[in-house]
């Protein structure tokens, strides 16, 4: 195996501080005691977390965000296990165009998808609704689940599916007792990246929410439009804590490199 040379390294740290330096620095913002966006130097403040919890409206949004992700990423998985079942052990005329179609919308932009979403929601006159809201946000989060879920099929041994069949027990149970235990892992990996991408959904969200449904990512942009101050640092503090927290749950159910990469 060839080391790193130190061109090599040199690059992959410098990539590595580009990316998480705004991250640090708009965390470490969230603890300033000043009214304006600023490093503390020495003294520090929870006094914008504070804020935050006391912001009637950005808690209300938190918690539109959380149903509506928790909605989101239940229905995804719903639909990912039947469909990633479906596309990782049957040959069937229109697999390939199948699995096009759901994996789609990590190429088309967001914004295109608001806009068709907008229209969409106006035809039926389903504007307003949390529940149309979750179902658009099932659109861009299912493909995430359906990688993980045909990942976790991919590399299932199927020895012991077969030898229940062989021993008496219906396709249901199979799927039951032996199948569905062994793809736990990433239908809940599925899940939690589902649910990330949802909660901090911004781009299309803007088009289709209501004054009653408004998220937590599009409320901090209608904030961070009239003012910023370090409440935002506060709010963003707490977001990337909350997908840090995920993430390394994530990682630990199954493999943040079977995320990123596919099975080995």
């Amino acid at each position: 195996m060839r080391r790193t040379g130190p061109f090599a390294m040199a690059l992959h740290v410098g990539v590595t501080v580009f990316m998480l330096a705004p991250l640090v620095i708009v965390c470490l913002v969230a603890f300033t005691p000043e009214n304006t966006l600023s490093i503390p130097w020495g003294t520090y403040s929870l006094r914008w977390f504070r804020a935050v919890f006391e912001h009637s409206d950005l808690m209300h949004s938190f918690w539109n965000s959380l149903g509506v992700a928790t909605i989101a990423a239940t229905l995804s998985v719903a639909l990912a296990v039947p469909a990633g079942i479906a596309i990782a052990r049957y040959e069937f005329s229109g697999r390939q165009a199948l699995n096009g179609l759901l994996l789609s919308p990590l190429i088309v932009p967001h914004l295109v998808l608001g806009v068709a979403m907008l229209r969409l929601f106006a035809l039926v006159g389903a504007r307003g609704s949390a529940t149309w809201l979750a179902l658009a946000h099932v659109v861009i989060v299912t493909p995430y689940a359906l990688r993980l879920v045909v990942a976790a099929l991919a590399g299932l041994d199927r020895s012991a599916e077969q030898a229940a069949l062989s021993l008496g027990a219906s396709h249901l149970t199979v799927f039951r007792r032996v199948t569905l235990p062994l793809m736990l892992p990433g239908i809940t990996g599925g899940w939690m990246l589902a649910f990330i991408n949802s909660f901090d959904e911004a781009t299309m969200s803007i088009f289709i929410t209501s004054p009653q449904t408004v998220t937590l990512p599009v409320r901090m942009y209608m904030i961070a439009t009239e003012s910023i101050d370090p409440m935002m640092a506060a709010v963003s503090a707490l977001m990337v804590a909350v997908t840090a927290v995920a993430m390394i749950v994530l990682d630990r159910l199954y493999g943040l490199d079977k995320v990123l990469i596919g099975p080995h």
